[in-house]
């Protein structure tokens, strides 16, 4: 896929500088079509989010609802069952050592380790649709919507509808934020809401948009809270030094339009995190994440940090990924800090941009007159670029990386994308219209490219790349194929894994419901006859399995106490 997108770029750009008028009449006619729908600003918004839901919906034939793999998957889920029951946590259960598995915390309660917002969305469509993936499908809807009303802001209509559709097309269909319980879109939508309301309030000073303000930081606290810090620290700065500065409304508007409203969301955020650490942890100041790493990871956040003494741990799986995986991606941040930033970057650019939306700031080198310096970049985009260097250096410091942590700053980036294309439409080589050509083929392409990954099955394609816009997600399908038997077997069941030697821990099978005692069927850790004896007399009504996940195909047998 990744070739395929190469080579369209290279067609695009040969056929704009030797054929720039190809194709002119049937884009003119398009464009007065999105011209006169990107007017209507509102009803704009509503069809970019309805795309994104429609879109999803109708390839579900060949990306059906999709397993969970990951860790943090199974941790999402956990708290989309646990905001689905009504409870923002569950008691520990008397027998947890059974369960402990990887970003679950079991004491002081039985929580997930992750942020809430993600789970709260998953929780909806559980609740409204009866299951999380539809949280997740639609806050792909609502992230697409979030970004053409943000772009809606700093871009005209047309622009911000053309972004909207990108975004619909680039992450609402194959991305792993759209198939996979990762996350990504409700953090974007947070980024999108903040970005968004910025000019407004300059602009207009309604209420609406502090309250909005206020809801994006809301999220962003609530979903990726340190990348959200420094995405957000900027917009902050650039609104305090509006109110303070000559050409501020009066302050009593100040303050009963803009600055109370912020205020009380922010307060009231504030108290519900605090709730809900303080139920979760015990402590209104430590979060499940926190109190999770403390507990079980050695590693820091950081790699000029020391390594913490290595906890004493349960289960041997568990050890081999914190003592091992965990501490040799330490090492590598450390001996290698030039590599890492370096993967970190090529992922970032790979799954935001790609070469058909990395194709406008390459042109820009092209366009951009001889002595173009920064002087002669507008304020606009000079704040945009500083919201993205901040929030890069923010991404580049801790040890790990995937695409999601930089979900907060995909509405910066869209809006880039979009100012390098409005700068190269203008651009003429030998008189005729080549930059118009260009910018014209983005869309084309992107659409050309949805068209070849739904064809995939069909041609002879190997795979796409890692985490890129259209990644092939990665999903535990024997697990989900065992639990979908037992499942369909009359009675309840107790599972106990039981892992080879040498176990990927990526490929976690013990994974529970929020309301363990009555679920259908309870995920357990194979502890050897007499720990297993002591589970088994617990839940003494279920039928009791033996799985081995390392076997060829997974084996599921009945439990024998003695084998």
């Amino acid at each position: 896929m990744l070739l395929i997108e190469c080579g369209l770029v290279l067609v695009a750009v040969f056929v704009a500088f030797n054929f720039p008028r190809a194709g002119s009449h049937f884009f003119e006619l398009m464009e007065h079509g999105f011209v006169r729908l990107a007017r209507k600003r509102g009803l704009a918004v509503v069809v970019v989010g309805l795309a994104a839901l429609a879109l999803r919906a109708a390839l579900l034939p060949m990306l059906p609802v999709p397993q969970p793999s990951a860790q943090d998957e199974f941790s999402y889920l956990l708290s989309a069952d646990t905001f689905a029951h009504g409870r923002v946590s569950n008691p520990t259960h008397p027998m947890w050592i059974h369960f402990e598995t990887f970003h679950v915390n079991f004491k002081p309660t039985y929580v997930a380790m992750v942020h809430p917002a993600q789970g709260l969305f998953m929780a909806a469509g559980q609740v409204i649709l009866g299951h999380p993936f539809w949280g997740v499908w639609l806050s792909v809807g609502m992230m697409c919507a979030a970004i053409c009303w943000m772009l809606q802001g700093w871009l005209p209509p047309l622009w911000a509808l053309l972004g909207g559709l990108l975004a619909v097309i680039r992450l609402g269909t194959f991305s792993y934020w759209a198939n996979s319980y990762w996350g990504g879109a409700v953090a974007a939508i947070g980024g999108a809401l903040v970005l968004g309301s910025l000019p407004r309030i300059k602009r207009q000073q309604r209420v609406r948009d502090a309250l909005l303000l206020g809801l994006g930081l809301a999220i962003l606290a609530n979903s990726r809270p340190y990348e959200g810090l420094f995405f957000s620290l900027p917009v902050g700065v650039a609104l305090l030094v509006w109110m303070v500065g000559k050409n501020s409304p009066p302050r009593q508007i100040l303050v009963r339009r803009i600055v109370l409203p912020l205020a009380l969301v922010l307060l009231a955020t504030l108290g519900a995190m605090a709730y809900y650490f303080w139920r979760t942890t015990g402590s209104p100041l430590q979060s499940p994440y926190l109190l999770n790493v403390q507990i079980y990871n050695p590693v820091p956040v950081f790699p000029w940090m020391p390594l913490k003494p290595v906890p004493e741990y349960h289960h041997a799986v568990m050890k081999t990924f914190y003592v091992d995986w965990c501490v040799s991606q330490y090492e590598f941040a450390r001996l290698h800090p030039v590599s890492l930033v370096l993967a970190k970057a090529i992922s970032l650019c790979l799954f935001f941009l790609g070469p058909i939306l990395g194709l406008p700031f390459f042109m820009l080198g092209v366009v951009l007159p001889s002595g173009f310096s920064y002087k002669n970049i507008g304020g606009s985009t000079r704040f945009l670029l500083l919201i993205c260097c901040l929030s890069l250096v923010g991404l580049l410091l801790p040890i790990y990386f995937f695409p999601h942590y930089a979900a907060p700053l995909t509405p910066a980036i869209y809006t880039l994308v979009l100012l390098a294309m409005q700068r190269i439409r203008r651009w003429q080589w030998r008189g005729e219209a080549s930059g118009l050509a260009i910018m014209r083929a983005i869309p084309l392409i992107c659409i050309a490219l949805l068209l070849v990954r739904v064809a995939v099955p069909l041609l002879p394609i190997a795979s796409v790349q890692s985490f890129g816009w259209c990644a092939q997600g990665i999903q535990l399908l024997d697990r989900a194929e065992v639990l979908a038997k037992l499942k369909g077997d009359s009675g309840r069941h107790l599972v106990l894994v039981r892992y080879m030697p040498g176990h990927d821990p990526s490929q976690e099978w013990v994974y529970n419901e929020a309301d363990i005692d009555h679920a259908k069927v309870v995920w357990a850790r194979d502890m050897g006859s007499a720990q297993n004896e002591e589970l088994i007399r617990y839940f003494k009504d279920r039928q009791v399995s033996l799985v081995e996940p390392d076997e060829n195909p997974p084996r599921l047998s009945p439990y024998q106490q003695y084998q």
